[in-house]
């Protein structure tokens, strides 16, 4: 059953980098050093906040102006208060040993439909990894007992097939999948040349793709008043959003619900997703500031530029720089930055609450979970997917103590790399949960256990029923890129912001854009299998 994997993978998609080398890197400052202030009139910088994936791919979609528009002489400031490029992407070494395989820690994969990392694997010449476990068994867990397993492998699939109608009917999956295919078609407009006019506000674009309803109610209301089996909502569907974005249908909106299943062609990048978004900050050309804190943003009427401070770690003095634009890539209430609009504005950023997240890492001897942590006789087979339902937590019984709990196979040597001795088999394994799981735990469900690595994420923004967004446009010359994350929040989604943003940078600040106009003197490129508007443009 398609959707069956589609509620396993979904937990992986979505979701949150540790580079050797990174080029154009400046990391500190001499802090008796006096930074000189250009002219206002010489000034003819852009500077981006935020090297995640928005930030870095907003310097990107820049460079690709540029190329394309020879007098387009812009310069490019990427600040990032962390030493890393990645945002909430970002890889760990199992033992702090590099000779091992890394571990991706947060964001873990990305889908086909998701056609800028997509292409960006393969411009910049990466390997993309499908996602494909060893185990891919799957349990729907409620805190008391499994709702369903699943055996998978190359035998389980008939038998896991009637399962699923066995227990939700035929209807339930077939009408899911039927509704995720009208969302993902919608989805993939993104990528047109009519995007090359760029949306002006959120507002506007649930409009246009037709989103008014699904991001008005919850996951599970909607599901509800399609007809589907409210168990199919309420376990394999909620399964998918808990592991997703670490919420339950019924308070997640349904954009998002439907978004948590879209997994086809779930894929990751061999070493790490982190390094796509180095890339787009190479290739860029931008000069990248890294552990450097922007503390301010103002601007100066008289003469319409932006002056923004920022503090670094080697320095007690606070620099100055001015700029025609700027692009804010990174939640607003979240950097502590100082902004003071002109006194006619009216942009407001709502506050934007985040999910905290507990991820835990592991390695273990055990090629199962304790079967008798979930009420199994000894040897019974564990999934090596488990989700999880809170339909019992919701009244008032037991809710699952971890979100999700995923097997990623064999602990791994680099190619080349020496074994120090003889070493056990050990198998990776990542645990979502609300709150953090204790050693004691991690010995009860897995006996005997190696390496543990604990992070704590703001993972997610909290995604309830909206009608309402932040602003893209704060101002002439100011945009922000996380406006785009209440309606969907993913890697992806931010590379698709970025670019609506420079767009409307490139329009309003040097009548350009990404691509050029119309030419009746050449062939449109749309029709062309692959098109994807940034990247390609309607008259190459």
């Amino acid at each position: 059953m398609h959707l069956l994997k589609l509620a396993a993978f979904a937990g992986l998609a979505n979701a949150f980098q540790l580079p050797t080398w990174i080029p154009f890197v400046t990391t500190s400052r001499d802090s008796q050093a006096t930074f000189e202030l250009p002219s206002p009139e010489s000034v003819n910088r852009v500077a981006v906040i935020g090297a995640g994936a928005g930030g870095s791919s907003a310097a990107f979609w820049i460079s690709k102006a540029k190329e394309r528009f020879p007098d387009l002489d812009i310069q490019v400031d990427v600040f990032e208060k962390s030493d890393r490029v990645g945002g909430r992407s970002t890889v760990v070494q199992p033992y702090d040993d590099p000779s091992y395989e890394p571990v991706e820690l947060g964001a873990s994969i990305f889908v086909k439909v998701n056609k800028n990392l997509w292409r960006a694997v393969d411009e910049f010449g990466l390997e993309r990894l499908n996602f494909k476990d060893d185990d891919d068994s799957i349990g729907i867990w409620d805190g008391e007992q499994f709702l369903l397993t699943t055996t998978g492998g190359r035998f389980g699939g008939w038998w896991d097939t009637v399962k699923v109608l066995w227990r939700y009917g035929y209807r339930a999956p077939t009408k899911t999948q039927a509704i995720v295919d009208r969302m993902v078609g919608k989805f993939v407009s993104l990528y047109s040349w009519e995007f090359s006019t760029p949306f002006q506000n959120l507002t506007e674009l649930v409009t246009d793709l037709e989103w008014k309803k699904v991001v008005s109610q919850t996951t599970s209301e909607f599901f509800d008043l399609q007809g589907i089996d409210r168990r199919w909502t309420r376990e394999m569907v909620e399964g998918a959003t808990r592991v997703n974005y670490g919420q339950d249908v019924d308070q997640i909106h349904a954009l998002e619900g439907l978004c948590s299943l879209a997994t086809t062609g779930a894929s990751s990048v061999k070493g790490g997703n982190y390094q796509l978004f180095e890339q787009f900050v190479k290739r860029s050309n931008a000069t990248l500031h890294l552990n450097t804190t922007v503390t301010s943003i103002s601007r100066d009427e008289k003469n319409s530029l932006w002056t923004l401070r920022t503090t670094n770690d080697s320095s007690i003095v606070e620099d100055t720089r001015h700029y025609r634009a700027i692009i804010l890539a990174a939640p607003f209430h979240q950097t502590d930055i100082k902004l003071s609009l002109p006194s006619n504005s009216t942009a407001v950023i709502p506050q934007q609450p985040y999910v905290n997240l507990h991820v835990t890492l592991l390695s273990t001897t055990s090629p199962t979970a304790n079967p008798g942590y979930f009420g199994l006789k000894e040897g019974a087979g564990v999934p090596g997917m488990v989700l999880t339902s809170n339909e019992k937590g919701r009244y008032g019984g037991k809710e699952p103590e971890f979100n999700s709990l995923s097997y990623h196979g064999k602990l791994t040597k680099k190619e080349g790399a020496e074994a120090k001795g003889e070493e056990k088999e050990e198998y990776v394994v990542k645990i979502f949960s609300k709150t953090e799981v204790q050693d004691g735990w991690l010995k009860n469900v897995f006996g005997e256990v190696g390496w543990v690595h604990r992070r704590l994420f703001q993972a997610y923004p909290v995604l309830p029923p909206t009608t309402s967004f932040p602003p893209i446009k704060l101002d002439r010359g100011l945009y922000y890129v996380n406006a785009f994350e209440p309606l969907i929040s993913t890697m992806e989604t931010e590379t698709i912001s970025s670019r609506n943003a420079v767009q409307l940078l490139l329009h309003e600040i040097y009548n350009a854009g990404i691509c050029k106009a119309a030419d009746d003197n050449k062939a449109p490129q749309h029709q062309k299998e692959g098109f994807v508007y940034g990247w390609d443009c309607e008259y190459d």
